[in-house]
């Protein structure tokens, strides 16, 4: 088992391959022009601060449960457009690399369809919590919308709150936008488009989490359009229903009116507000923090899948 943190890639360096972005965890190659390659390091964020430091094996494990959530919205909601092609690296790549590197990469990518981003973030709450709870204490509201007076903190919101938010780069800060603005940005069709998929996928995920006794308490999705068919036809991209992109909650430890048990990121968010680190750049995480994540992560990862990493 690796125990070291991969926070940096040598693809950059590939001949073949051109880098088109670096995000907060992932870093993003064009392979042609029609297929991108993903690579997903063990960087991690919060609060829309990347730590300087990253938790081992973090990226394949994205990797590989993103692919398997690709798996079962192949089955159980055929109709539902995605970018992925395959897991992992192309043979085309592999010549010139180290069996080291090629060890190292092959779990942490995978190879997708190359489209137009929609430059928003489709975000699903079915429970209340995190900045969303925060809106409603403030004035009943979360991005404009006015919900039921005595909600608590981890209160379930039924039916569950779509709050679609602007896609912001590394080092930015994502935006709440309304509905409207979320229309004004890529299109009033797409947008509604955006927002019933997200909902539709977001129920049937949730449904499967409880099943295995994870609360999915809220994610958020990406989006793109492929532009090769007719009529241009929106697609699931990106990561999706990962402790990185969502809350998973310990369903046996549920209680509402206060913070739960989660599966997720949460102990670092904690740990950065509890420390006053909370917004700094460059943190370095402790060791605990590093260990508790990584196990929170795996235990997510074997409760969904029913697999060990």
């Amino acid at each position: 088992m690796a125990t070291t943190a991969l926070t940096s890639t040598p693809l950059r360096q590939h001949p073949r391959l051109k880098l088109l972005a670096s995000g907060k965890v992932r870093e993003v190659y064009a392979l042609d022009d029609e297929r991108l390659l993903f690579v997903t390091t063990d960087r991690i964020s919060a609060f829309d601060r990347v730590m300087s430091n990253g938790v081992p094996r973090k990226g394949e494990l994205l990797t590989r449960l993103s692919c398997w959530w690709f798996d079962f919205f192949s089955r159980e909601m055929p109709e539902l457009r995605t970018h992925f092609l395959a897991m992992g690296l192309p043979d085309s790549l592999k010549d010139g690399m180290s069996h080291h590197d090629i060890e190292v990469l092959d779990c942490r990518t995978m190879v997708t369809k190359r489209l137009k981003v929609f430059k928003i973030e489709a975000v699903v709450r079915g429970y209340i919590t995190g900045s969303a709870y925060a809106s409603y204490k403030k004035d009943g509201t979360v991005n404009g919308k006015h919900l039921p007076a005595g909600l608590q903190e981890s209160s379930r919101l039924d039916p569950p709150l779509y709050t679609p938010s602007t896609k912001a780069d590394a080092g930015e800060h994502d935006e709440n936008i309304s509905e409207e603005e979320a229309g004004q940005i890529v299109g009033a069709e797409h947008a509604e488009k955006i927002k019933s998929l997200s909902l539709e996928v977001y129920g049937k995920a949730a449904a499967y989490a409880a099943s295995r006794g994870i609360i999915l308490a809220d994610t958020k999705f990406e989006f793109g359009l492929d532009e090769s068919i007719s009529p241009p036809s929106v697609v699931i991209i990106d990561e999706i229903l990962t402790p990185d992109s969502s809350r998973f909650w310990d369903a046996t430890l549920y209680e509402s009116g206060r913070s739960q048990a989660s599966f997720d990121k949460q102990h670092l968010r904690d740990w950065l507000v509890d420390t006053g680190k909370k917004g700094e750049e460059g943190i370095e995480m402790t060791q605990d923090v590093i260990e508790n994540t990584r196990n929170r992560y795996h235990d997510a990862y074997r409760m969904l899948t029913g697999e060990e990493l």
